[in-house]
């Protein structure tokens, strides 16, 4: 009887050992549960995301063909003078419809006091043309027509009537519309491509659709926005030159706790590669010789500090007209600086008797301006902006940035001089490079 008894306790635990065993071996399951908002997460659990908007994602806004052509600089192979074939920059509407039938000659047409379809009804009356309104047609034009045909005469009502038609032949409709859609042929030169989208931005154009293999501009407006677009071809297409200006834009953290000693510029440099020193309400311009470049000036502040390229680029205007470069557009990541604009007014030609690059260049927030100068230089010097403190763009009350970090802006002018196709292309003519181009640029 005590055997048995004996066996019964040692089955007894050795059950008691497994269940513990076997406790011990699932103890960790529960180790990794969670629980989050009455859900119990654990390793295999699916993660569960709130329901977004339906918005573009910020990197697909963000996606652009021309950044690449805006955002990089070849310093290697930049060339501060260079001329390309004048273009003609040609302007189509598109969606005219189909062609309309032929009809008889107009004479002695008279518009009083008529809105467009009045006046294209009494055209067009005995015809099997319909006028059809797509929009309503308030204004009321008045004029008198002595001959011509009948389609320049639709052109001619339509426009006084600031309205666009097109002609659905089929069912025999003239259709009136407030708004039409263009094609612009745009030149080869991606600068100018660059100058004229700036131009079309600067005049509130925002639908730009560009196709940079064929170099064309697709846009909609009313008749304001063709005119507009129209000024600005025309004027573009009147420039000898444009002006185009390279650009990095670099924060500097001093090594100590003393600001950049920007005096060692002269003996390392030499004072005759330093023209010209122009003082702004913030920070300091200074017109240096080709010397000074991206490359030597990054070597100079290396020796007191490190230097990071905050953003690089490049931007484009007609000669005497004015364009920006945004920093934030063409930053290499979210930064303090990312706020900043350049703006730049610019003229080359004339300036008291000698060929000279006469800019005014403006440094802006959302703030508003921080600084400004007025820059005149010759074909082949830079521009180094110094000076201004990188706390201009602090907006907190205390920050980790050292007081003594600030923005250095390298800018570099390019002259690019437009001229008749067979000035350019005359098998017989000097190479217009180095200074034969230079020559050429100071002519009058």
């Amino acid at each position: 009887m005590m055997q048995r008894m004996k066996m019964l306790l040692v089955l007894g635990a050795m059950v008691a050992m497994g269940a513990c065993a076997n406790q011990q071996q699932k103890q960790p399951l529960y180790d990794n549960v969670t629980v989050v908002d009455e859900l119990v997460i654990n390793e295999n659990s699916v993660p569960i995301f709130p329901k977004k908007a339906a918005l573009t994602t910020d990197t697909a806004r963000r996606f652009s063909i021309e950044l690449p052509k805006r955002c990089e600089v070849d310093w290697n192979n930049q060339s501060v003078v260079s001329v390309v074939p004048e273009e003609k920059i040609e302007i189509v509407r598109l969606g005219v419809g189909d062609a309309l039938p032929e009809l008889p000659t107009v004479s002695d047409y008279e518009i009083k006091d008529l809105t467009v379809r009045q006046a294209l009804d009494k055209l067009l009356y005995g015809t099997d043309i319909a006028v059809v309104e797509d929009e309503v047609m308030y204004e009321k034009i008045s004029g008198n027509i002595t001959a011509g045909e009948v389609e320049d005469v639709i052109e001619l009502v339509t426009k006084m009537g600031r309205a666009y038609y097109s002609y659905d032949a089929e069912n025999g409709e003239l259709h009136l519309t407030h708004r039409g859609k263009w094609l612009i042929k745009m030149p080869q030169d991606e600068t100018i491509i660059m100058a004229l989208l700036d131009a079309m931005h600067g005049a509130d154009m925002r639908n730009l659709l560009v196709d940079w293999q064929d170099k064309t501009v697709v846009f909609e407006g009313n008749y304001q926005t063709e005119r507009e677009v129209a000024k600005i071809i025309a004027d573009i297409s009147g420039k000898k030159f444009m002006l185009a200006w390279d650009i990095d834009v670099y924060r500097v953290y001093p090594r100590t706790d003393n600001p950049i000693v920007w005096m060692n510029l002269l003996p390392a440099f030499g004072d005759k590669n330093i023209k010209m020193s122009i003082p702004g309400v913030v920070g300091r311009a200074l017109v240096v010789g080709p010397e000074i470049n991206t490359k030597t000036l990054q070597e100079f502040l290396g020796q007191q500090a490190n230097v990071v390229l905050v953003s690089q680029g490049t931007f484009a205007i007609p000669n005497g007209w004015q364009s920006r470069f945004d920093i934030g557009q063409c930053s290499k990541e979210e930064r303090l600086e990312t706020d900043l604009i350049v703006g730049a007014t610019g003229t080359y030609g004339n300036f008291a008797g000698r060929k000279k690059i006469d800019a005014k260049i403006v440094l802006r927030t959302s703030n508003g301006e921080l600084s400004s100068f007025n820059i005149p230089s010759s074909v082949g010097d830079n521009y180094v902006i110094i000076g201004i403190p990188t706390h201009s763009f602090v907006t907190t009350p205390e920050t980790l940035v050292s007081p003594f970090a600030e923005l250095v802006v390298f800018m570099s002018p390019r002259v690019i001089s437009i001229v008749d196709v067979p000035s350019v292309y005359n098998p017989d003519a000097e190479e217009l490079v180095g200074d034969a181009l230079r020559d050429f640029l100071s002519e009058d």
